[in-house]
């Protein structure tokens, strides 16, 4: 009999009756082995908690001294036990990779930014839907329509003040929308593209149609700093570990930044003509951006300092990144219908979405280890564990 049987055996003969309160031994049958099926979890916080009871109980439970001396150590013996097991216990397994896709109900609303909001809800952008779009982590959809028709809304953040923002790719509006729904638009002069908070309280935003970066305050105020670079294309924009804002160049091929105060500073990536999309600060104290035509993750120090990593496959179009809960960087693979996650040291690993030519695009790190992303062509906002 090995140690489990004959514990369960011991357990079983106890006088006290221990038998009701930790377990009950069964004999085979029905094809089960013998053995010792436990009703509660099997603790040292819970042997100490049997020792006490048997202690007040006094020397009147058992007739004899012998026995008690028994009693004793069997009970001391289960405390060993349950602090042996629960110190050679294993974590459960993390799932990592695991999908869940919530259709959105608006036909063909072609789904681009997604953000995590400050109300614990996944709100998004409907790009041809001309919609913003609130789900909750169980799937339930609440659609609002944007005042400004045909807008094109595309990148959404959330603000400092709460509410989210999103900027309007067709219809030169920064937009703003209440955790209820409210909405406000504010008119700039060019076409907005995506959108992030900064470290100064405000909101700054890419005008991808000319050469600026914009920042509008919480109330409204607008203010534009042009690059250096004409048609430069800026797109992705986000808040570096540094304190300033970062963004991607599509025509130029370059990283910016730009300080608070609007002084900008370009840098030429590597790789010619790699059109960089999407960018993030990582964990790292690094800046993680796609290269979409590059077919790679580029990652760029507060320097300047560069350092490409390719993907196994060519013409997978990366294009949202996010950080995920795990200190990993994650990334959505358009045309290979595949979610990417690479390693500070630049491990690559993907995963298939389970709807075919989905068109995965933007990512935003939601709750509880999960990453949301949006299904361009499959009208889907889908979900991944990242452990």
């Amino acid at each position: 009999m090995n140690a489990l049987r004959c514990k369960a055996a011991c357990i079983y003969r106890c006088p006290l009756g221990l038998k009701n309160q930790i377990g009950n031994y069964r004999p085979a049958r029905d094809g089960k082995p013998e053995g010792l099926y436990t009703p509660y979890r099997l603790s040292a916080r819970n042997a100490v908690r049997w020792i006490l009871r048997f202690l007040r109980k006094g020397n009147s439970t058992v007739n004899a001294s012998a026995s008690s001396r028994r009693v004793c150590a069997l009970l001391f013996s289960l405390l060993a036990f349950a602090l042996a097991t629960n110190a050679s216990a294993k974590p459960l397994p993390l799932v990592v990779g695991k999908f869940a896709e919530h259709p959105i109900p608006t036909a063909q609303s072609n789904p681009v930014g997604v953000a995590y909001g400050p109300d614990g809800n996944l709100w998004f952008t409907e790009f041809h839907g001309n919609k913003i779009g609130r789900m909750t982590p169980h799937g339930t959809f609440t659609e609002y329509m944007v005042p400004t028709g045909d807008s094109q809304p595309q990148g959404i953040t959330t603000g400092p003040d709460g509410n989210l923002w999103f900027a309007e790719f067709n219809a030169s509006n920064i937009g703003r929308i209440t955790p209820t729904g409210m909405i406000t638009e504010f008119p700039i002069p060019d076409f907005g593209s995506y959108i992030t908070a900064g470290p100064d309280g405000n909101l700054w935003f890419t005008e991808v149609s000319g050469r600026g970066i914009g920042r509008i305050t919480p109330d409204g105020t607008f203010t534009e700093f042009l690059l250096p670079s004409t048609d430069s294309g800026p797109y992705g924009i986000t808040t570096g570990p540094d304190g300033n804002l970062w963004f991607t160049e599509l025509q130029n091929n370059m990283i910016g930044r730009i300080t608070s105060a609007g002084m900008i500073t370009e840098f030429p990536i590597p790789t010619q003509g790699s059109l960089p999309l999407a960018i993030v600060a990582g964990r790292d104290g690094n800046l993680w951006f796609t290269e979409g035509d590059g077919s790679k993750i580029g990652r760029i120090t507060p320097q300047g300092h560069f350092k490409e990593f390719s993907l196994p496959m060519l013409d997978t179009e990366p294009f949202g990144i996010a950080s995920g809960s795990d200190g990993n960087l994650w990334f959505t693979e358009s045309n290979r219908n595949q979610i990417g996650r690479i390693t500070i040291r630049g491990k690559i690993s993907e995963y298939p979405v389970p709807t075919s030519r989905s068109f995965p695009e933007g990512i935003a790190r939601g709750a509880k280890n999960t990453l949301w992303f949006t299904e361009y062509l499959g009208n889907q906002i889908g979900r991944i564990t990242d452990r």
